[in-house]
């Protein structure tokens, strides 16, 4: 018994919902009849007057400051630190030392390098005396040379070792990081020293779209603000276009900051580029929703006034400008074409116009 009710139940259930969906496939239909019929027996159709409309391509895109040069110095010898020069914060030059590895080993590396050349020196001289006078062969002469091009080449090895137990700073920058201290042990794999930036240019990198980006050019001139500086006026200059849009559909663009005298702009503070553009010529524009399928098919529908009835043209369009399009060729100011309705229409079709 118990079943039987619950196959009833579930009959109703499924009558009850089936009717529901045949009630708003109706309201549906008869939605679309009385819009048809607002037509009186025509296609009932939106529309648009043609005109001339000025162009307005300037825009403002948000990014954050990255340094123009940024990077972590790492050691080259190994050896224990006996001396830091500078601090964080302070800014440094290119070439000035920062700090000092113990130089004793390397020191010691190099003596024995320069006692070996000198040597081979002395080795090669006597070797080229002998085969002058017949004591010793072509080929041991040779070998004499090369003995001593090795020893130059390990005595050059060791006085660069030397050299780069000074480390010194490879660019103009502000020591951000100091990563060790008097004392600490550095080994040749690459132990980090220092992390320095250089913020006398920064890197603004702001994402614009597929109708902005074509309007750039490298070089482009740019105006930057700065909520924390509103007074300051920053210069930039585009350095970057990307060739690819990234996921969500916005092209990356790197505009190049000269940063003020006072280096006021820090790397991750928040910025806005604004682009501004000549003024442009009137161009005729229509909403994008009057072509036929999409934009590339150049094809609309016009209204032919005399008849009240639609024609289809062919058109040239040209820059896709938000909900609008500028038309390039085929229409003349003043011409009227349809927004809605295209896909019950065809060449010479009876239109009503809805208001």
């Amino acid at each position: 018994m118990k079943r039987v009710i619950i196959i009833i139940v579930a009959i109703v259930v499924a009558l009850g919902a089936i009717a529901y969906v045949l009630s708003n496939n109706k309201k549906k239909n008869e939605a679309k009849t009385a819009f048809i019929a607002e037509g009186g027996g025509a296609v009932a159709v939106r529309i648009a007057t043609v005109e001339k409309k000025v162009v307005d391509l300037d825009f403002v895109a948000n990014g954050n400051f990255v340094p123009k040069q940024e990077l972590i110095l790492k050691s080259e010898n190994a050896g224990r630190i006996s001396k830091i020069f500078v601090d964080e914060g302070d800014r440094v030059s290119t070439g000035q030392v920062l700090a000092r590895v113990d130089a004793e080993i390397i020191n010691t590396d190099k003596e024995t390098a320069e006692a070996n050349y000198q040597n081979a020196l002395r080795d090669e001289a006597r070797y080229q005396s002998s085969f002058q006078t017949g004591g010793v062969t072509q080929q041991q002469l040779d070998q004499a040379k090369l003995t001593t091009q090795n020893a130059k080449l390990r005595l050059q090895a060791s006085q660069r070792k030397v050299s780069d137990a000074n480390i010194k700073s490879p660019i103009n920058g502000i020591i951000n990081k100091k990563l060790i201290e008097v004392g600490a042990f550095v080994n040749t794999q690459g132990t980090d020293l220092f992390e320095i930036v250089d913020v006398s240019k920064l890197k603004l990198r702001v994402n614009v779209n597929e109708s902005q980006v074509a309007n750039l050019k490298l070089g482009d001139k740019i105006d930057i603000k700065s909520s924390v500086f509103p007074t300051e006026k920053f210069n930039g200059k585009v350095t970057f276009i990307a060739a690819k849009a990234d996921p969500t559909l916005n092209f990356p663009v790197d505009i190049e900051v000269d940063n003020n005298t006072a280096k006021s702009l820090k790397a991750g503070m928040y910025g806005t580029a604004v682009f501004n553009f000549p003024k442009q010529a009137p161009s005729i524009l229509i909403p994008r929703t009057a072509f036929v399928g999409s934009v590339s098919s150049n094809q609309i529908f016009i209204l032919d006034k005399a008849n009240n009835t639609s024609k289809i043209r062919k058109v040239v369009a040209g820059r896709i400008l938000g909900d609008s399009v500028e038309i390039l060729e085929g229409l003349n100011e003043g011409e009227t074409v349809i927004t809605s309705g295209q896909i019950n229409l065809t060449d010479g079709t009876p239109v009503s116009i809805v208001k």
